[in-house]
Protein backbone atom coordinates (compact mmCIF):
# COMPACT_ATOMS: atom_id res chain seq x y z
CA UNK A 1 0.00 0.00 0.00
CA UNK A 2 1.44 3.35 -1.05
CA UNK A 3 1.64 6.13 1.54
CA UNK A 4 -0.86 8.96 1.44
CA UNK A 5 0.56 12.06 -0.26
CA UNK A 6 -0.63 14.37 2.50
CA UNK A 7 0.60 12.69 5.67
CA UNK A 8 1.44 15.32 8.27
CA UNK A 9 -0.53 18.08 6.52
CA UNK A 10 -2.67 19.94 9.10
CA UNK A 11 -5.19 21.40 6.62
CA UNK A 12 -6.94 19.94 3.60
CA UNK A 13 -5.00 20.00 0.35
CA UNK A 14 -5.63 22.68 -2.23
CA UNK A 15 -6.34 21.91 -5.90
CA UNK A 16 -2.79 23.03 -6.77
CA UNK A 17 -1.26 20.77 -4.12
CA UNK A 18 -3.36 17.84 -5.33
CA UNK A 19 -2.24 18.43 -8.92
CA UNK A 20 1.40 18.67 -7.84
CA UNK A 21 1.23 15.36 -5.97
CA UNK A 22 -0.81 13.40 -8.51
CA UNK A 23 1.08 14.62 -11.57
CA UNK A 24 -0.21 12.88 -14.69
CA UNK A 25 -2.65 10.83 -12.54
CA UNK A 26 -4.64 14.04 -11.96
CA UNK A 27 -6.39 13.47 -15.29
CA UNK A 28 -7.57 10.02 -14.12
CA UNK A 29 -8.65 11.49 -10.75
CA UNK A 30 -10.81 14.11 -12.47
CA UNK A 31 -12.17 11.53 -14.92
CA UNK A 32 -13.18 9.21 -12.06
CA UNK A 33 -14.92 11.99 -10.13
CA UNK A 34 -16.72 13.21 -13.26
CA UNK A 35 -17.82 9.70 -14.31
CA UNK A 36 -18.94 8.92 -10.76
CA UNK A 37 -21.04 12.10 -10.68
CA UNK A 38 -22.71 11.26 -14.00
CA UNK A 39 -23.32 7.56 -13.28
CA UNK A 40 -24.14 7.62 -9.57
CA UNK A 41 -25.96 10.90 -9.04
CA UNK A 42 -25.34 14.03 -7.02
CA UNK A 43 -22.05 13.91 -5.21
CA UNK A 44 -20.88 15.67 -2.07
CA UNK A 45 -17.10 15.99 -1.80
CA UNK A 46 -15.48 16.78 1.54
CA UNK A 47 -11.82 16.15 2.33
CA UNK A 48 -11.37 14.19 5.56
CA UNK A 49 -8.43 13.30 7.73
CA UNK A 50 -8.63 11.13 10.82
CA UNK A 51 -5.10 12.03 11.89
CA UNK A 52 -1.97 13.68 10.54
CA UNK A 53 -0.40 10.21 10.40
CA UNK A 54 -3.12 8.97 8.03
CA UNK A 55 -3.14 11.91 5.62
CA UNK A 56 -6.17 13.10 3.67
CA UNK A 57 -8.86 11.29 1.67
CA UNK A 58 -11.71 12.55 -0.47
CA UNK A 59 -14.96 10.68 0.21
CA UNK A 60 -17.54 10.88 -2.57
CA UNK A 61 -21.05 10.81 -1.17
CA UNK A 62 -24.49 10.40 -2.63
CA UNK A 63 -26.66 12.48 -0.32
CA UNK A 64 -25.17 11.69 3.11
CA UNK A 65 -24.00 8.17 2.28
CA UNK A 66 -20.26 7.58 1.81
CA UNK A 67 -19.85 5.56 -1.37
CA UNK A 68 -16.24 5.89 -2.46
CA UNK A 69 -12.99 7.15 -0.94
CA UNK A 70 -10.14 8.53 -3.04
CA UNK A 71 -6.68 8.50 -1.48
CA UNK A 72 -3.93 10.51 -3.19
CA UNK A 73 -0.38 9.16 -3.42
CA UNK A 74 2.67 10.62 -5.11
CA UNK A 75 1.98 10.23 -8.87
CA UNK A 76 -1.01 7.93 -8.32
CA UNK A 77 -4.14 7.35 -6.25
CA UNK A 78 -6.36 4.59 -4.97
CA UNK A 79 -10.10 4.19 -4.62
CA UNK A 80 -11.80 2.19 -1.90
CA UNK A 81 -15.31 1.30 -0.86
CA UNK A 82 -17.12 -1.14 1.41
CA UNK A 83 -19.58 -3.59 -0.08
CA UNK A 84 -22.30 -5.34 1.89
CA UNK A 85 -22.93 -9.06 1.39
CA UNK A 86 -25.60 -8.55 -1.29
CA UNK A 87 -23.35 -6.14 -3.19
CA UNK A 88 -20.45 -8.62 -3.03
CA UNK A 89 -22.68 -11.32 -4.49
CA UNK A 90 -23.89 -8.94 -7.21
CA UNK A 91 -20.26 -8.07 -8.05
CA UNK A 92 -19.47 -11.78 -8.36
CA UNK A 93 -22.36 -12.21 -10.79
CA UNK A 94 -21.53 -9.08 -12.81
CA UNK A 95 -19.50 -8.68 -15.98
CA UNK A 96 -16.65 -6.99 -14.11
CA UNK A 97 -13.13 -8.05 -15.14
CA UNK A 98 -11.82 -11.15 -13.37
CA UNK A 99 -9.05 -9.15 -11.68
CA UNK A 100 -11.65 -6.84 -10.10
CA UNK A 101 -13.76 -9.76 -8.90
CA UNK A 102 -10.59 -11.26 -7.42
CA UNK A 103 -9.91 -7.99 -5.57
CA UNK A 104 -13.47 -8.14 -4.16
CA UNK A 105 -12.99 -11.79 -3.16
CA UNK A 106 -9.71 -10.99 -1.40
CA UNK A 107 -11.08 -7.90 0.38
CA UNK A 108 -10.90 -7.82 4.14
CA UNK A 109 -14.21 -8.65 5.79
CA UNK A 110 -15.63 -6.38 8.48
CA UNK A 111 -19.03 -6.38 10.22
CA UNK A 112 -20.16 -3.52 7.95
CA UNK A 113 -18.99 -5.27 4.77
CA UNK A 114 -16.05 -6.17 2.56
CA UNK A 115 -13.35 -3.55 2.01
CA UNK A 116 -12.35 -3.18 -1.63
CA UNK A 117 -9.30 -1.11 -2.55
CA UNK A 118 -7.95 -0.55 -6.05
CA UNK A 119 -5.02 1.41 -7.36
CA UNK A 120 -6.20 3.47 -10.32
CA UNK A 121 -3.88 3.11 -13.31
CA UNK A 122 -6.14 3.59 -16.32
CA UNK A 123 -9.60 4.09 -17.81
CA UNK A 124 -10.50 0.42 -17.31
CA UNK A 125 -10.04 0.86 -13.56
CA UNK A 126 -12.34 3.89 -13.59
CA UNK A 127 -15.10 1.92 -15.32
CA UNK A 128 -14.75 -0.95 -12.83
CA UNK A 129 -14.78 1.34 -9.78
CA UNK A 130 -17.85 3.22 -11.00
CA UNK A 131 -19.56 -0.12 -11.67
CA UNK A 132 -18.75 -1.29 -8.12
CA UNK A 133 -20.11 2.00 -6.75
CA UNK A 134 -23.30 1.52 -8.76
CA UNK A 135 -23.67 -1.98 -7.35
CA UNK A 136 -23.14 -0.61 -3.84
CA UNK A 137 -25.88 1.96 -4.41
CA UNK A 138 -28.32 -0.76 -5.45
CA UNK A 139 -27.94 -2.63 -2.15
Amino acid sequence: MLPNAFIGKPIEPTEDELTAELGSARMLWDQLVSTFEKECGIVVREWTSYSRKAGWALPLKVKKRNILYLSPHHSSFSASLVLGNKAVEAARQSALPKKVIQIVEEGKRYPEGTAVRMDVTGAEDIAAIVRLASIKLQY
